[in-house]
C-alpha cells in the first residue's frame, strides 16, 4: 500500500535542527517507509503517536490515519519520548 507523507510544522522544524548528513539518511528512510512502512518501524505502547521509525540514534515518531502517514516529531532518541 502507498501512503501519503504529511509532515507536522514541528516536525520540520526539528529536521532542520539536525546535520545534513543525518537529514539525508531521515529522508530517505521516510520515503522508503511510504511504500509498505518498510524500514525499521515499531508500533509504540502506551505513547502517541502510535509509530516509530528508527534510523540511527534518531526517531521519527508518526500516525496513519487512512492512506497518510503523518509525521509530528524527528528527535534523539534521548529526548524524542519525553
Amino acid at each position: 500500500m502507498k501512503y501519503d507523507i504529511q509532515f507536522k510544522p514541528r516536525a520540520v522544524k526539528d529536521i532542520k535542527k539536525i546535520s545534513s548528513h543525518m537529514q539525508t539518511k531521515i529522508i530517505k528512510s521516510i520515503e522508503m517507509m511510504c511504500e509498505n512502512l518498510d524500514g525499521d518501524v515499531k508500533r509504540l505502547t502506551n505513547f502517541t503517536p502510535e509509530y516509530r521509525l528508527r534510523v540511527g540514534d534518531y526517531r521519527v515518531v508518526f500516525e496513519i490515519e487512512n492512506k497518510s502517514i503523518i509525521i509530528y516529531r524527528v528527535r534523539h532518541r534521548r529526548e524524542v519520548y519525553r
